[in-house]
């Protein structure tokens, strides 16, 4: 049987949950959009260098939105706790509006340009984010707790399936023109009126919006994020003085947007480990894959793509039916199981690195579906630690983890994979060049039990069940 549902607060009338129903809808077919013009660009960003003469930054086409989407996602889910919803998303559709317009008739019309593909991008990234952000407020404070992990599912289901066909499009578009990318999120805008409608005009809780603590947080994150693109220690310890800075503000300052009492709140900060751990190897499929590929079978990246897509495929699936499985299984053995198929899904590649690519795609697809379920329920378990007060700040915290925690994974596991050896040996037997990649894998594996562990020690605490 299911477990209960921490009581955060008390449900929501009908009335408020048909709202948000309503409302919810439209933002996820924007953020749908939006990742879906985000996953094409990352596939692109090279060649779109190459064509606007730049090919040696090309990578600033991915690096600076990233940037940008590591600040907002934080931003606009603790903006959801001091502003009305509405004008939050207003100002997000029309800058990823106007973003998806001046990246087209900028760089179509006109001669491609690197810095008006990079401005475009960075007013799409901000813009599109603001559906994110906005439908996991929505949720976790507007729907009935019986509904959260269904629409938390098909958050991660609408992720997993537009970063899929994303690559397609993407790969469709650049044989016709890239620039055509930027127009796929420009039909949000018509989803204005009905978000008007019903999104709630006055969710915020009127307080002033701490301008300082934001900014300060923001620049720290800013940084923090830059030094996982570019590995330059002074940015990180930049960002270490600044969130020093951050602790000793929120302590002195009169109405801080978030306090230290937030930060003692054990439950939350056992649950918010959980996503650190757990999303930590959640960037490292692809190009694991990529250079398994291309080093052992000989395969280019599209050739490649053609075998992964069906992981994000299984991963839609699953993501899609895990409000069902979470409400017949519960919660805790929902990221249990989630928890198992990734891990048996990186040890289960370790163990095919040398047995055909097709065996390390069904590998990928039980991953995936781990990664499909395990997204609902944890998320769930880390807002239900939160008061309703405080959701808004919670979803961004949960983002901004969620965003940073994959970046270091790829920044760690990038650099040991840029230097597997030709000659090697691995535990479960592979040698060569494809032990190394066995290894990495294994340790992949190991990444995802130890997060299994620290859920099974405190999870009664995280849940507040504890004796």
């Amino acid at each position: 049987m299911a477990e209960t549902t921490p009581a955060v607060a008390n449900d929501v009338d009908d009335a408020t949950n048909r709202m948000a129903i309503r409302a919810l809808i439209p933002l996820l077919i924007t953020f749908v959009l939006g990742t879906l013009c985000l996953q094409g660009f990352n596939l692109v960003f090279q060649q779109v260098g190459a064509d606007v003469g730049a090919p040696d930054q090309a990578s600033l086409i991915t690096a600076f939105p990233s940037l940008v989407l590591g600040i907002v996602c934080f931003i606009y889910g603790s903006l959801g706790d001091f502003i009305s919803l509405r004008k939050l998303v207003t100002v997000g559709l029309i800058v990823l509006f106007v973003g998806s317009l001046f990246g087209f008739f900028a760089n179509y019309f006109l001669p491609a340009n690197l810095w008006t593909v990079i401005i475009a991008r960075v007013l799409q990234t901000a813009g599109e984010q603001v559906a994110g952000s906005a439908f996991l407020v929505v949720a976790t404070k507007y729907l009935k707790n019986s509904l959260k992990v269904i629409f938390f599912g098909l958050y991660t289901a609408a992720y997993q399936l537009s970063a899929s066909i994303g690559v397609f499009a993407a790969g469709f578009l650049s044989t016709i023109s890239w620039q055509f990318l930027f127009l796929i999120p420009a039909v949000t805008i018509l989803f204005l009126p009905i978000l008007l409608r019903n999104l709630p005009s006055s969710n915020g809780n009127g307080d002033r919006i701490d301008a300082a603590g934001f900014v300060i947080f923001g620049v720290a994150t800013a940084f923090l994020t830059l030094f996982f693109s570019y590995m330059s220690w002074w940015m990180l310890l930049v960002a270490a003085v600044l969130f020093i800075g951050f602790g000793v503000y929120i302590s002195k300052a009169k109405n801080p947007f978030i306090t230290p009492a937030f930060f003692k709140n054990t439950r939350w900060l056992m649950a918010i480990s959980l996503i650190a751990l757990f999303y930590f190897t959640n960037y490292v499929v692809s190009p694991f894959y990529n250079a398994i590929g291309g080093a052992l079978y000989g395969m280019d990246s599209s050739q490649v793509s053609t075998y992964l897509v069906w992981a994000f495929v299984c991963a839609a699936v699953v993501g899609t039916s895990s409000g069902a499985i979470v409400g017949k299984i519960g919660r805790q053995a929902a990221i249990i199981t989630a928890a198992c198929l990734i891990m048996c899904g990186f040890a289960g590649a370790a163990f095919c690195v040398d047995k055909g690519f097709l065996a390390l795609t069904l590998c990928a697809c039980v991953l995936y579906c781990g990664v499909g379920l395990l997204y609902s329920p944890v998320v769930s378990t880390v807002l239900g630690t939160l008061t309703t007060e405080e959701s808004g700040r919670g979803v961004g915290l949960n983002d901004l983890v969620m965003n940073v925690s994959p970046s270091i994974g790829i920044a760690i596991f990038g650099s040991l994979l840029a230097t597997v050896p030709a000659e090697g040996s691995s535990i479960v037997g592979t040698a060569g060049a494809a032990a190394g990649y066995s290894n990495l894998l294994l340790i992949a594996a190991a990444v995802i039990l130890l997060g299994l562990i620290v859920y099974l020690v405190f999870r009664k605490h995280i849940y507040g069940t504890a004796k």
